[in-house]
């Protein structure tokens, strides 16, 4: 069995609900999320795509990715209850995510390239305009 088959098979052992799917209306509550959370701190938002089982954001941010994706995380969830679309006790996000510093002009522009045409058909996407 190849490393990541065996690391997916062994998370999957770990899960206590089945893997959230984020469908039909699902990723625009995401969306509102990620955008409230960047609003409320001031953060600049410059992309999101929102996926059927994965969400990627490029953030502008005073402090660490892991603080972003931690709040982007509470909001969108936050959103997803108020919508009353799941039970109140649904799980919705890995215990962490993949999380990455861009440090020049020419990081972000390739990194929004991929987050916004790269994966595929388009679900919820957000595009700052500068």
């Amino acid at each position: 069995m190849r490393s990541d088959r065996r690391l997916e098979a062994q998370s999957e052992g770990l899960m206590t609900q089945p893997p959230y799917q984020l469908d039909a209306i699902r990723p625009d509550y995401v969306l509102a999320g990620i955008r409230q959370a960047c609003e409320r701190r001031a953060w600049g938002l410059i992309a999101a795509h929102v996926r059927t089982n994965h969400v990627h954001a490029i953030v502008r941010a005073d402090c660490s990715p892991e603080k972003v994706m931690s709040a982007l995380k509470a909001y969108a969830s936050r959103t997803l209850n108020e919508a009353e679309i799941d039970q109140p006790d649904r799980r919705r996000w890995a215990r962490h995510g993949s999380t990455r510093y861009l440090w020049t002009r020419g990081q972000v522009e390739s990194a929004t390239r991929y987050v916004v045409a790269g994966q595929g058909d388009e679900m919820a996407v957000f595009r700052c305009a500068s």
